[in-house]
């Protein structure tokens, strides 16, 4: 597989321990407009705090779910999200956050 991000592979990246353990799966993934980092998010409904964060490589969440590479060129400033693990990505700018 052709790496397709800007970042390099070993970039760490904060995700949501629930979207990566047993069958959890990435629903939400943002690209920070401040820092340009990354998040990746489980459902959007479920609540989650500081202790749910884990900091991986940007390879390992690659790895786990090979679709997030199709956001590889999401811009600073945006997310993405989808209904179910085998739906498409939607795309969009985030409002009103600073």
């Amino acid at each position: 597989m052709i790496w397709k991000f800007e970042d390099p592979e070993n970039v760490a990246v904060f995700v949501n321990r629930k979207a990566i353990r047993g069958n959890g799966w990435i629903a939400r993934v943002v690209h920070d407009d401040d820092d340009g980092a990354w998040q990746f998010h489980a459902h959007e409904s479920e609540e989650f705090d500081d202790d749910d964060i884990m900091i991986l490589a940007l390879r390992k969440i690659v790895d786990r779910d090979e679709t997030v590479m199709e956001l590889a060129d999401l811009p600073y400033g945006w997310h993405a999200w989808r209904e179910t693990k085998s739906s498409p990505w939607k795309r969009a700018k985030r409002v009103g956050v600073s």
